[in-house]
């Protein structure tokens, strides 16, 4: 058994508080930012419009998760309390709700970029979006959240500073679960992506992420804690309902690829 009784802030100046959440939150998107400058640059495109997207991947990001969570998880409260939802620093933020998000942020931009559509700027954004959730997971990590069911496996944490009835009890590390499963999904679809440039036809990789990252959401769902009491009576929790659908667009988007396989005459086929 691993006792976990990790302090989340690193450091606190007066009401100025440093999390290891919101380190590694800024760090995913620090290093998915080099990712797609290397991207681009293999690809000649214009790096003025990275910048553009890095802004409507941090707003799709952060809004979508905020709305997911007060939407999903809560809805009775946060529409009583309007004001609550604003308060992104009391906790709260759904990876259901930031991929809808950075759906809706990146069409927007790729209504702009006639270079770039959509399924080809979601292929390359979706390597990012692996990698930055191995690096979210890890932070709820630090915060003791998102945490397991009680096991007896040797791996288990003992989440001292959880908020449960129980924080003693041997519990599933589930985020870490989550982490890997996202890094391991991050290194496929990377390489898939610097094997295939300018062979895949666009959706191929956004539906193989949504395969590979909400697969396993809707498996390790079964060893966490429900997030909220109404989840107890559910036959599937909600993190489950939500990947469904994801999981299905994804299978679609495999389908579609493969029927549009192009030619070795042809090339890269945009969808």
């Amino acid at each position: 058994m691993i006792r976990w009784d990790v302090n989340p802030e690193i450091l606190s100046l007066g009401p100025i508080h440093i999390r290891w959440y919101g380190l590694l939150f800024a760090t995913a998107f620090i290093v998915g930012f080099q990712i797609m400058t290397k991207i681009f640059k293999q690809e000649h495109k214009n790096l003025d419009d990275l910048n553009d997207l890095v802004w409507y991947m941090i707003l799709g990001t952060v809004i979508g998760a905020r709305l997911g969570h007060t939407l999903f998880y809560n809805p009775e409260y946060y529409l009583s309390h309007p004001i609550e939802i604003l308060k992104i620093w009391k906790g709260g933020l759904a990876s259901h709700g930031a991929a809808i998000g950075i759906l809706i942020a990146v069409y927007l931009y790729s209504k702009k970029k006639k270079d770039q559509p959509f399924l080809w700027t979601m292929d390359r954004v979706v390597i990012t979006v692996a990698l930055g959730g191995a690096f979210i997971r890890t932070g709820n990590l630090f915060n003791s959240e998102i945490i397991g069911k009680p096991t007896d496996v040797p791996w288990a944490f003992i989440f001292v500073r959880a908020h449960v009835a129980n924080p003693l009890v041997p519990r599933h590390p589930t985020q870490i679960y989550e982490a890997l499963a996202y890094l391991i999904s991050f290194f496929i679809l990377y390489h898939i992506y610097k094997k295939n440039k300018g062979k895949l036809v666009d959706g191929y990789l956004f539906g193989l992420f949504l395969v590979l990252v909400f697969g396993f959401r809707f498996f390790v769902e079964f060893f966490k804690e429900v997030q909220e009491p109404f989840e107890k009576g559910l036959a599937l929790d909600m993190g489950q309902l939500l990947s469904i659908p994801l999981v299905l667009a994804g299978i679609y988007l495999l389908i579609r690829a493969k029927k549009n396989l192009p030619s070795k005459k042809t090339g890269n086929k945009h969808g």
